[in-house]
């Protein structure tokens, strides 16, 4: 009897240390089941579980599915930002168009004194006046293409690299050259060298004026006597005083078609000053994105818009902002939200887009998708503490997996033995 009571006095220290063991283990892997992975401290052991255990344990299928990695975001869509008009030549104004109007190519935007003021489409505004035959520059680029969309026979221009001929302002009825061409007279291309007159003389120079020759750069148009001729013709076709002579303030110079914002300008207010707001007549979506998460956005990506009546259109990434702001929504302690950048997305104006002026949208952005992968929910992970992850299958056994991508919860995996329908363990 004595034997036996110190054979059981030996073993409860013994089993008093295996229970504290497994205690500890048990305590590390509640806490990392919280966070979503399990921590296995064993590789080579096989867990033990009571049946009340047994029974409070989840299994997941392992499948195999499409995975993107998909953010969904709050945007606004509306117009492009709108851009200010300002006059820029003398006299009243003598009519308005209403906000919300669209002009197009070739169509008047308002009037100077009963005199219209069109739409050209281009990037560089008339910043002189067109009056002196031989001119080049992409002023006169403008005004020759859009003329040539327009339907105007404008003869031929010549190419980048041709020497052309520089004439003289006109002079005016006191024999005086008219400054405002002169811009278009000064520069001499190559000095002594004869170009090739592209026209015939429009105005008789002063006696003492002397022509000069200058090479036609890249981009550059030229003003001809066949330009001159149709620039006649238009005038008199829009309204304006066929003179052949295009001043600054003639044309409204624009990107594209506009639509008409806010008016500020009544008629009869001096010319000089600002007149209207107008911005493309494109439907865009505004994102503002944490600049830590624009990850692999770039343009041409596609993307889908989910309108308010929660239909949804495919929409185009057409710009990555580069400046970045700050997200403080309205916290003047410092203490604000990640920088921002604005991503701009393009959408067909049609269908529900097209009876919206402005709305809130959400827009779905998926930078990566992996096709017919194997994955498990994320809670099935368990990182052995010798490094990488394992699943544990209902029985015990661990097998190693490799991680790919993470998204909705989900985690993409690769391993021996592993193929989809095998049940594996999961947080509950």
């Amino acid at each position: 009897m004595t034997t036996t009571s110190d054979e059981n006095d030996d073993t409860r220290p013994r089993r008093g240390k295996r229970r504290l063991k497994i205690g500890a283990v048990a305590l590390v892997g509640v806490t990392a089941a919280v966070l979503g992975v399990t921590v296995w401290q064993d590789g080579n052991a096989t867990p033990s579980t009571t049946a009340g255990e047994s029974a409070r344990v989840a299994t997941a299928t392992v499948t195999r599915t499409d995975l993107s990695n998909a953010q969904t975001l709050s945007g606004s869509l509306g117009y492009s930002k709108a851009a200010p008009v300002k006059g820029a030549k003398a006299g009243l104004v003598t009519w308005l168009p209403a906000p919300g109007a669209r002009v197009t190519r070739g169509h008047t935007l308002y009037k100077v004194d009963n005199v219209p003021v069109p739409v050209f489409y281009g990037a560089t505004p008339l910043y002189r006046t067109l009056n002196a035959r031989g001119m080049t520059g992409p002023d006169v680029r403008v005004v020759a293409d859009n003329l040539k969309r327009l339907g105007y026979d404008i003869g031929s221009q010549p190419a980048a690299g041709t020497w052309v001929t520089q004439h003289p302002a006109p002079v005016d009825e006191f024999g005086t050259a008219d400054a405002s061409g002169a811009k278009g007279t000064t520069e001499d291309g190559v000095s002594g060298k004869t170009g090739t007159d592209t026209a015939a003389p429009a105005a008789t120079p002063t006696p003492t004026a002397t022509t000069t020759s200058v090479e036609v750069k890249e981009g550059d148009g030229v003003l001809t006597a066949d330009l001159v001729a149709a620039i006649k013709r238009w005038q008199t076709h829009v309204g304006m005083p066929a003179t052949g002579v295009l001043g600054i303030g003639d044309v409204v110079v624009q990107s594209g078609e506009v639509r008409v914002g806010a008016v500020q300008a009544q008629t009869g207010d001096d010319a000089n000053g600002g007149l209207m707001t107008v911005s493309s007549t494109a439907k865009k979506v505004s994102v503002p994105v944490d600049a830590t998460g624009v990850g692999t956005m770039a343009r041409g990506n596609r993307v889908t818009v989910t309108l308010p009546d929660n239909s949804t259109v495919t929409g185009t990434i057409e710009a990555v902002g580069a400046t970045a702001t700050d997200n403080t929504d309205g916290d003047t302690s410092g203490g604000g939200g990640p920088a921002q950048l604005t991503v701009t997305v393009r959408v067909p104006d049609t269908g529900a887009v097209a009876k919206l002026t402005s709305a809130p949208v959400q827009v779905a952005f998926t930078s990566e998708t992996r096709k017919g992968v194997l994955v498990v929910p994320v809670g099935a992970l368990l990182a052995l503490s010798e490094g990488g992850y394992a699943v544990q299958l209902p029985g015990g056994r661990l097998v190693a997996v490799r991680t790919g991508m993470f998204a909705k919860g989900l985690v993409e995996v690769t391993g021996t033995g592993l193929t989809a329908g095998l049940k594996v363990v999961t947080t509950s």
